[in-house]
């Protein structure tokens, strides 16, 4: 489950630590307990990012949407 703290992340906060969190697995010489919470961070950090991502694409998306439709003069028909 992702914590408040995490959703008051930004994208570029989350994507740092989240690079930070993938060299630390590739560098090794962690405990295997240490290795699985960073992987469980990762993971949390990726869905971050990921939510940003998408409200990203979904304003994109409407940008476009009403562009074309003003362009247009109708709304779009996809």
């Amino acid at each position: 489950m992702t914590s408040t703290t995490d959703e008051a992340l930004g994208y570029e906060q989350a994507r740092d630590e989240l690079i930070e969190v993938v060299r630390r697995l590739e560098t090794g010489g962690t405990t295997l307990e240490e290795s699985l919470a960073l992987w469980e961070r990762g993971e949390e950090l990726a869905k971050v990012c990921r939510r940003w991502l998408d409200g990203a694409r979904a304003r994109l998306d409407a940008a476009l949407a009403e562009e074309r439709e003003d362009r247009d003069g109708e709304p779009d028909a996809e």
